[in-house]
């Protein structure tokens, strides 16, 4: 333990205090602060327990600058000094009106966003591949749900963007919705038309959330996609920590516009966050703002220059496959952007599949992907992936492509085919909206009496639980929901593929209403 200073009863003087706030690192002023009264010696008559103590093990480089609410470092719910600053810091690099910190993640501000617009009882809309979060808020706020089902994106087999037109259709049917939420881009990168949906939203003075959890780099690049606050979006979620050089659970709430209550929404964050924020999370934010302010340019471009060196280098794959943006042209779709930092590598083998692809990364080329699906697997790349990253994977992709031509040597499957038939299925009026069908609400679904049945069994039966494919955490099922057997299948071969599914239990049983 540090010597402590023992001037004024062992409370730092004034002049001090004043000091942290000009001496700012080249990359954040709270985190420079922070530091600046770790190495003081003040003693810490005050939480946390470790006391700031070298004695702690290797977490112990950490606990210099983990403090509690003390003088002259603000208090996150009623901020008004350094955390008001940081937080306008980032608001700044946004353009929003407001913005806050969320340290308990995405979710808090999903969860507060919905909650906010939406009151207990309400009508809401939602697109159906939102995450989970979104339905936690509508069954803590016992919403009834309205669904919008973007329709799948050709031969990809994932979801296209959300379509404007059928906002605007939907919410002529459903007009009481008091919100709507779209998620852009989707765990995948595909980016929806924010501007085009907020018109049709506001038109009809609605609030639009938009969750954009994996476009926190959005709209920080004049090369990178344009962010939904620049889009006219009323609340907007970051997760700072999925794309940009930020810690695990770190996030932002962005608000614009005199459509949200947000004396609502700040009580709402006070409810849903932690009393006792981590400073080393709302460091790790301020540092990230101020490292993209004085080097994302330079980031930026060097990521744009690898995804073009990488698109490159797989080109000659026959088996696998990169999902981009250049492949859509002149085809039917309602994206605007695929983000180039969601590398989705498709395999086109029917030996072959996304476990397997995912597997062989791991153990022969020690990468480490962020997810396997049916027949791809998801790379995340950010401003801080170097040249060899990119390379690393690149090259794996083709010794692979290869491999898989030695040792199973087939056609490949027909793409041509499978995009014809997706812009057959859009060839004119709204696109295909078919989905889960919503026989009760969530809420008295999920409270309600409930059973488990074995998966193979469940077949007509209501939901009573989720099920999730995580990640992402898209709920397969969702409470209230009428089980087909087409889901049913569908879990099945993600359980013989031995992808994550929550909510079905080891025994292979799933909760449905009694």
């Amino acid at each position: 333990m540090r010597e402590p200073r023992r001037e004024n009863g062992g409370r730092l003087d004034m002049d001090r205090e004043a000091s942290f706030y000009e001496n700012k690192s080249e990359y954040g002023g709270l985190y420079a602060a922070l530091s600046a009264y770790g190495a003081d010696g003040c003693y810490p008559y005050h939480m946390p327990g470790h006391k700031r103590s070298g004695q702690a093990g290797d977490m112990a480089r950490y606990f210099d600058i983990d403090i509690t609410e003390i003088d002259g470092f603000d208090d996150l719910h009623h901020a008004s000094g350094i955390l008001r600053e940081a937080m306008a810091f980032a608001n700044e690099m946004y353009g929003a009106e407001e913005t806050y910190y969320l340290v308990n993640g995405s979710t808090c501000g999903v969860l507060a966003a919905v909650m906010t617009a939406a009151e207990r009882g309400a009508e809401l809309l939602i697109a159906r591949n939102c995450h989970k979060s979104v339905y936690h808020a509508a069954i803590l706020q016992e919403l009834t749900l309205h669904y919008c089902c973007p329709p799948l994106l050709g031969e990809y087999d994932i979801c296209d963007g959300v379509p404007a037109r059928e906002i605007a259709r939907l919410l002529e049917r459903c007009p009481d919705c008091r919100a709507v939420v779209v998620t852009s881009p989707s765990y995948e990168g595909i980016v929806s038309d924010i501007r085009a949906i907020a018109e049709v939203v506001h038109a009809r003075d609605k609030i639009l959330i938009v969750d954009e959890a994996h476009g926190a780099h959005f709209g920080l690049d004049a090369g990178m996609p344009e962010g939904a606050v620049a889009q006219g979006a009323d609340l907007v979620i970051h997760s700072l920590h999925k794309t940009l050089p930020s810690m695990t659970q770190t996030a932002l709430l962005h608000v614009q516009g005199d459509r949200v209550d947000r004396g609502k929404l700040r009580a709402y964050l006070r409810m849903l966050q932690t009393s006792s924020p981590s400073y080393v999370m709302m460091a790790s934010m301020d540092s990230c703002m101020r490292y993209v302010k004085r080097h994302g340019a330079a980031r930026f471009a060097l990521m744009r220059r690898q995804y073009e060196i990488f698109c490159q280098r797989t080109a000659s794959c026959r088996y696998l496959r990169l999902g981009k943006m250049s492949d859509l042209s002149g085809r039917k779709h309602y994206l605007t952007d695929w983000d180039i930092g969601k590398l989705a590598i498709f395999v086109r083998h029917p030996s072959f599949g996304g476990r397997w692809l995912y597997d062989t990364l791991r153990e022969d080329y020690h990468l480490q992907l962020e997810m396997a699906a049916g027949d791809y697997v998801l790379a995340i790349m950010s401003i801080m992936d170097e040249a060899e990253g990119w390379q690393r994977l690149a090259d794996a992709l083709v010794q692979i492509d290869d491999r898989i031509e030695r040792e199973s040597p087939c056609a490949v499957q027909s793409c041509q085919t499978a995009s014809l038939k997706a812009d057959e299925r859009m060839e004119g009026g709204a696109p295909e909206t078919a989905g889960p069908v919503a026989v009760m609400r969530a809420a008295d679904a999920f409270f309600g009496g409930r059973e488990e049945v074995p998966l193979a069994e469940a077949a007509g039966r209501t939901a009573a639980d989720f099920v999730n494919l995580y990640p992402p955490g898209v709920p397969l099922l969702v409470p209230g929901e009428k089980i087909g057997g087409e889901a049913v299948a569908q879990m099945e071969e993600y359980l013989r593929m031995e992808l994550c599914v929550q909510g079905v239990s080891a025994d292979g049983k799933v909760a449905v209403v009694c």
